[in-house]
Order: C-alpha cells, then structure tokens, then sequence
C-alpha cells in the first residue's frame, strides 16, 4: 500500500467458531443495554438479544451455536479484522469478506469444498483481476480450514485458466502461525525493518478475539502474534547464517507453480 500498489485484502471464511463464547455474550449484552438506554428497541429485537444472552449462559460444551450466535461472532471477526486492514492502509471498498459456505456449520468438523466455495473466491478474482495472489500455506492448521481455502483458491484458478489475465497472475504462498517454510524451498524473502513489524503487530493485535488464548491455538503456547515474529526473526537470521544481509525480520514465501 504504502509503494503505491493496489492491495485487496479478502477473508474467505467467517472465522466464527474461533470466537469464545464470552466475547460473543459480552456484545450481545453491549447491543441490549446501548438499544435499551437510548429507547430505540423494538420488542422483537429485544427478544432476539435476550434468547441469545440466555443461550450463550447456559450453553453446554456439546451445543451447537445458534445461528444469531454464529452471527454475532462472525460479526467480531469481520470488524476485527476490518480495523487490522485499515491499518495498514487499505480502503474499506479494497477489504472483501467471502463467507465461503463450507465452513458455516457452527461446529469444527466443516462441509466437504463445494463449487459455491470456489465459485465466490474465482468471483472476487475476475472482478480485482490480481497480478499477484498471496494466500496462507499454513498447512498445519490444527483444524484443517486453511487447507480447504487454499484447495478453494486452486480451484479458482483452474476455472480462470483461460483468461487471458490469469497468466500472469502468480500465486505466492506464506506462512503464518504455524511452521515456516524449509529455506532451500523459499522463492522469495521480503526484509521487514523493525519499524514493519511493529506495524504488523499491531494489526495482528485488532483481532481481539484472537490475542491471549484463541479457541484453536494448536498445540503452541505463544500468541498468534509472538509465532509470526518469532518466525520473521528466525528466517532472518537463517539469512544472515548464510552470510548474506542482515535484517530485523523477513517474510519467506513460494510460488505455486499450478
């Protein structure tokens, strides 16, 4: 953004499972007491948010989230990650949201990838006709959805293949909490100055409902944020180790090759 490129950031899922249940409580009660106070509130909204607060408090570990609930965490993750773009600079007409409908099940076991899913993702992809696509490699996600995403953007691009554009539209993959790819594999290393990644702290630090314990951390302590810097830290130094420049940090990636 900030060397002049034109940058779309798209979030292919709605990320609301990974919300705990007292960050979705906490809003619901935000949204029944600010409507209260100020007397706007219909009765029918007034029943909507007192059936999700008494379901959020007496939910079990075993119950599925209502769809209002699903919603209200949707919601959390959609503004999170809204205000971690802006950030970095990005217009709110270049911030795509894609729902894609294999993952609204409520519950961590998803649909199986279906042509809706790959459909939305090649969509946004002849609207912004990209010259570069960066998408998460992170394979290792505990629970499997940056896999499906991913097979979602390899699909888009099968069906795109004879538009002319899609040739020259290469796909770079990053990795991001988990591990970092092997240094004989990396195509491309892009230095970060300290300065950098602080910023990309601080719009990591947006998403809220991610920072302390997520749902889903996997079978590592750190936060999200510390794993990335870690990680940008350590492949810098591997760089460094070979005898080349010496960096703060350095974001690794490869291009897939179709």
């Amino acid at each position: 953004v900030d060397q002049g490129h034109e940058v779309h950031v798209a979030y292919q899922t709605s990320g609301n499972i990974a919300v705990h249940d007292w960050d979705a409580l906490r809003y619901a009660e935000f949204m029944l007491e600010f409507s209260e106070q100020h007397g706007d509130i219909s009765e029918v909204e007034q029943k909507l948010y007192r059936k999700v607060i008494k379901f959020l408090r007496n939910k079990k570990s075993s119950d599925a989230d209502l769809p209002e609930v699903r919603s209200i965490k949707g919601l959390i993750r959609r503004g999170e990650a809204r205000a971690g773009a802006r950030f970095t600079g990005l217009d709110d007409n270049h911030i795509h949201f894609l729902d894609m409908p294999f993952y609204e099940t409520g519950r961590t076991r998803k649909k199986p990838l279906g042509e809706a899913d790959i459909q939305v993702v090649a969509d946004l992809m002849q609207k912004v006709k990209p010259h570069q696509v960066y998408a998460a490699g992170d394979l290792a996600d505990p629970h499997g959805t940056h896999r499906v995403c991913l097979d979602a953007i390899f699909g888009a691009y099968k069906w795109l293949e004879k538009e002319s554009w899609i040739k020259d539209c290469w796909l770079w993959l990053y990795r991001g909490a988990w591990h970092e790819w092997a240094i004989h594999e990396i195509e491309m290393a892009v230095p970060m100055s300290p300065q950098q990644l602080r910023r990309k702290r601080q719009a990591i630090f947006m998403h809220q409902s991610q920072k302390d314990r997520p749902p889903f951390p996997g079978s590592d302590n750190r936060e999200f944020w510390q794993r990335a810097e870690d990680r940008n830290r350590d492949t810098a130094n591997t760089y460094r180790a070979l005898g080349l420049a010496e960096y703060e940090a350095m974001e690794a990636f490869v291009r897939w090759k179709g």
